[in-house]
């Protein structure tokens, strides 16, 4: 009787550790979701034996993996497709990723596009993730600041692109087609650093500027950076509204 039911049991007691093992990576996979933002929503991975005899009479394997994932980090999705060369001989194990591939979404990300480019060639994935979690932050907080000035003085401001909007215009109601825009792009550099970049731009009637003895409009994007270096960025944008606003009234 127990050796007929002893096959059932050993196969009960695997399908329960296999299911202890899944619900122990599912909840780590969890943890690092909340932790780091970052969700994977599909992954496939297939190996290929690429040991030649000659390399295996000689003690080495190699081993060509290929991965492909989906994800989305906040706003932002994406899909990785990259291969991995693992080589092992009898004194180490080293692996190097020879090709990858990021697909995203074109959007309003078109900020992204470059940098994306640059990982690729490199193949750092590291590079990626990072430069994309400071993408992502500056982008939610430009989004963030513009609405709140949208929302608190909107009979001057307005964003021309919507609400994902890269250009914030402030615009004078006693002096029609006179308008500051302040242009706010991420950029991120060859190493992957993610910098905002503030920018003045001026539309003024050209009546307007030869009145301008003093050069004031001429000098306005060079006196907003200095703006943005004493006051921080938001109290840069605050004091140009206000200027505009109190001249309105």
């Amino acid at each position: 009787f127990l050796e007929i039911h002893q096959p059932d049991s050993a196969g009960w007691e695997s399908s329960e550790c296999l299911r202890s093992d899944l619900r122990h990576l599912e909840s780590e996979l969890s943890f690092l979701s909340v932790l780091t933002g970052f969700t994977i929503t599909d992954y496939s991975k297939t190996m290929e034996d690429l040991t030649s005899t000659e390399m295996a009479e000689e003690g080495i394997k190699k081993v060509l993996q290929r991965h492909r994932l989906s994800g989305n980090y906040h706003i932002v999705t994406f899909q990785l497709e990259l291969q991995i060369l693992e080589t092992q001989n009898k004194e180490k194990l080293s692996s190097v990723i020879t090709d990858l591939a990021i697909i995203m979404e074109p959007s309003e990300y078109s900020e992204l596009s470059d940098f994306v480019s640059r990982a690729e060639e490199r193949r750092d994935l590291f590079m990626f993730f990072r430069g994309l979690h400071f993408f992502v932050k500056w982008y939610e907080y430009r989004k963030r600041t513009f609405k709140h000035f949208k929302d608190k003085y909107p009979d001057i401001v307005h964003l021309p692109e919507g609400s994902c909007s890269h250009c914030l215009g402030i615009c004078s109601a006693r002096h029609p087609g006179f308008e500051l825009v302040i242009v706010w792009r991420i950029q991120v550099d060859e190493e992957g650093k993610v910098l905002p970049k503030l920018d003045l731009l001026t539309k003024i009637p050209q009546r307007a500027l030869q009145l301008d003895k003093n050069g004031v409009i001429e000098n306005a994007p060079l006196s907003f950076q200095t703006l943005l270096g004493v006051l921080g960025i938001e109290a840069a944008v605050e004091s140009l509204i206000r200027l505009l606003h109190a001249r309105n009234e």
